[in-house]
This record gives C-alpha cells, structure tokens and sequence, in this order.
C-alpha cells in the first residue's frame, strides 16, 4: 500500500489515555458498523463501499471505448457539471497528470469546465477557446435540473448544432440518472440520441468520481483507469475492516477527538500544486458530509511552500482552533537537481545538488515543527508518489474515512439539506413557478 498514517507530531495535543478511550472507540465502532450494515442514515447511499470490486464491467468498457472516440475527433473537451459531478475528475487529471496538463505537450485533448458557475466571463472565455476548433461535451447532473450545468449545457448543444447539425450527437456524452421520468437529462439523452452513462442510485455525488462521473474524462486524458480502479480496491481490502491499527479509522479518530479539543477547522496540507484540486474535491468531501445540526469540522486547505508567505503567519500565530493534515507526497514524478553556483553568488552554496524534492521535503519537516511549536497540532499522511493507483488508493481512503468521521459525529454523511436552501431561494427569486409562495416573502428580504 502507498499510503501510510503518521501520528507522532500529536503527542503535545493528545494523550495516549486519550488516543485509546473506550468511549471514541467504540463510537468508531458502532461508526463503522452502521457502514458495513446498511444501518446508519442515509445508508441507500453506500454503494461507493464495495464499488471498486463490483462495478459495472460493461459500463467500463464503454468508458473506455468513448474516450477514444472523443480523443480520435476531438482538440477539446468540456466537462459540464459542479461539485462532485467534476471535482473528483479535475482532481484526477491534475494529479496524475500536471495542473498545467492543458499546455503540455500531448496527443490527449485539452480539457475545460463549465456548469460549476453562473459566470458570463467565464463561459465566454472557455468559449471563446474552443468554439473555433473540434471539441466534444460531457454534460454532469443526475437530475438534468441543476441551474449551473443545466444553463451551461443549453448553450454548447445549441453550439455543437448548429455547427454539425444531427451529427452534434456523436459529440455529446451524458453522465445522469438511468430513468428518464427522474432526470430530464435522460430523457433528453433518449430524445437526442447521446451516448449515455449511469450516475448509480446508490452513490452521492461527492462519493462518485470512481463510477462515469469521474472516469469518463480522465480516460480522455490518457490516464489508466484500471490502475485507478485497481489502487480503490486496494485500499478496500487493507482498511474495510476494524482495528486501531487501521490509519483509516484512525485519522477519522483522531479528527473527532481533536475537535473535541476545540480543533473546529481542519487545513489539508500539501506541498505539490497538483494536489490543489484534489484539496478542493477533499474539502466538498468532509464539508458538504459533516458540517450539519450545527456541528462538524470545517475543512479548509492551501499550498505549501506558497502559501507559507501568506496563510502561513496565521497558522503559526493565529487562533489555536485548528489542525492540519499533511499529505506528503515522497517521490516527484521529475527529479531537478541544483546547480552549483561557482561565482558564489546568492550564498545558497549549502543546497549545491540538492534536488527539488529535497529542499521540499526539508521546507515540510521544519514547517510542521514550528507549527505544532506554535500549538497547531498536525497528522501526516504519507502518499508514495503520484499516479493512479495512489488516485484510487487515497480516493477510497478519504471517502471511508469521511462516512466513519461523519457518524462518530453523528450525523448523517450522506445528504446535503444545505445545498438546498440556496436552491430554493434562488429558484424562487427566478421565477420558477413550483416556489412562487416564497418569491414574495424572499422579495421583501432583499
């Protein structure tokens, strides 16, 4: 396994009496069992839990097939979708690939996303790069309603048709609900004749980049989704099972008894910039689970070294009401190694050919030194490097140890009754006639 918990720069934070208490054992007890029972709230949403052994094989294939196809006649690719219909699937792409992955040099189409805004601007500079070359359309959302992608997808099919006619099918891919009576989307599949895929019934949107949602477009960019798929089911069978000595149940422990200690926001730390997307699918993951009945743990994230001249002064010294969890990632896909400067120039002598991932690695150990110094504790999660088989492997990770996290809380990990205020009261002030009582009573707020 590539992934490996460490605890050590918490012992000023927790003690061992502490880390080893009946009472959050057992409450990751009953946690885990709730999983693996179907016995908890939301429990209809569990099929991300053996997904990686009992995926649809057939729909696989046909991922496989149509990533091709779109890579044959395509320069570009529009992901249409928001929140977990594309976070997982850009954490992906810019993990095992580069955040950069649209400028390098490659045979895959570039890759953009819409529908995760309501932003003219940025439509029309997404547009205004792919509108004059071939490109193709994955359109995201198990309803087909949801304003974003919805608003979003209606302009690029009106695109794609009146530049290739009937022929704007073969260019269109669907990812939604399989029955059309639930998803207008599907239904609009059928109508139009779009290849179509399944968002399964049983898996939450945040929990679905391992099902078409997410691996439809990182086949397109060339990565091995049977590698993913291969590092998820690794994961399941080393940490589906209870035991203290499971890092996966331990962090969720560990988070649950640091909150208790007033540890209210959790930043999730790396070092490489390809990890930034995977931080932001990482904070809808633990926000949108926990952050309910006016409890959980919120979940922010930055950049390190980066951010270490910006945020970094706050962490050191601002309010003590936070921890960090650092994903530490020990071997570069490229090595760079220092040049020696024979005229002496800068006084950096001490680093001559030292690499890169050296000076990084040494910039982490002296920052979570000061750090827990400074009184912010901090868990280490180390990563073996980047690809796809560490992507499943730290995806299934994250996902299990979210739902142990979120009931040791007591909550339920699987919906989102938040999401949903905002919707209304947006569908409202639109016009949409299945809110018209609150339009007026929202009117006189504004």
């Amino acid at each position: 396994m590539s992934i490996k918990l460490t605890d050590k720069y918490l012992k000023d934070f927790i003690t061992e009496q502490e880390c080893n208490s009946a009472e959050i054992w057992n409450k990751a007890k009953s946690a885990y069992d709730k999983i693996i029972n179907r016995t908890g709230e939301g429990n209809t949403f569990l099929g991300w839990v053996d997904l990686p052994e009992n995926y649809d094989k057939d729909e696989f294939a046909r991922i496989k097939i149509a990533a091709e196809k779109i890579k044959k006649n395509s320069k570009a690719v529009i992901v249409v979708g928001i929140g977990g219909s594309y976070l997982g699937a850009r954490a992906a792409i810019e993990f095992i690939k580069s955040p950069l992955y649209n400028n390098l040099k490659k045979d895959t189409p570039d890759i953009y996303y819409l529908g995760n805004s309501i932003s003219s601007d940025n439509l029309t500079d997404v547009l205004s790069i792919c509108e004059n070359q071939d490109f193709s359309v994955i359109v995201i959302s198990k309803s087909g309603t949801t304003t974003e992608p919805a608003i979003a997808f209606r302009i690029l099919r009106g695109i794609l048709e009146k530049k290739h006619g009937v022929n704007a099918k073969d260019r269109i891919f669907v990812i939604t609900d399989k029955n059309g009576d639930k998803s207008k989307l599907k239904a609009l599949a059928v109508l139009k004749g779009y290849e179509t895929f399944i968002v399964p019934d049983d898996i939450g949107g945040r929990y679905s980049v391992l099902t078409a949602v997410g691996l439809l477009p990182i086949a397109i960019c060339g990565a091995d989704i049977d590698a993913i798929m291969s590092g998820a089911a690794e994961s399941r069978k080393k940490y589906l099972n209870f035991n203290k000595e499971n890092d996966c149940i331990k962090y969720a422990v560990l988070r649950n008894i640091l909150y208790e200690k007033g540890k209210i926001v959790e930043i999730l730390v790396s070092y490489e910039p390809a990890c930034a997307m995977m931080n932001e699918w990482w904070k809808q993951l633990f926000g949108e689970s926990e952050g309910k009945d006016k409890k959980g743990i919120f979940p922010s994230s930055v950049i390190f070294s980066t951010d270490l001249h910006s945020l970094g002064q706050f962490i050191q010294d601002g309010s003590r009401d936070m921890f960090e969890t650092v994903i530490n990632i020990k071997e570069p896909q490229n090595r760079v190694i220092i040049p020696k400067d024979n005229e002496k120039i800068d006084g950096m002598d001490y680093v001559d050919g030292m690499s890169f991932d050296e000076v990084n690695h040494k910039a982490m150990l002296g920052t979570v030194i000061a750090h827990t110094d400074g009184g912010t504790p901090n868990i280490i999660i180390d990563i073996a490097k980047r690809n796809e088989k560490t992507f499943g492997e730290i995806v299934y990770f994250f996902e299990l140890a979210c739902a142990v996290s979120g009931y040791i809380l007591d909550v339920n990990p699987f919906d989102q009754p938040g999401v949903e205020a905002y919707k209304k009261n947006m569908f409202a002030l639109l016009g949409n006639p299945k809110y018209a009582k609150e339009k007026e009573k929202i009117e006189k707020r504004i």
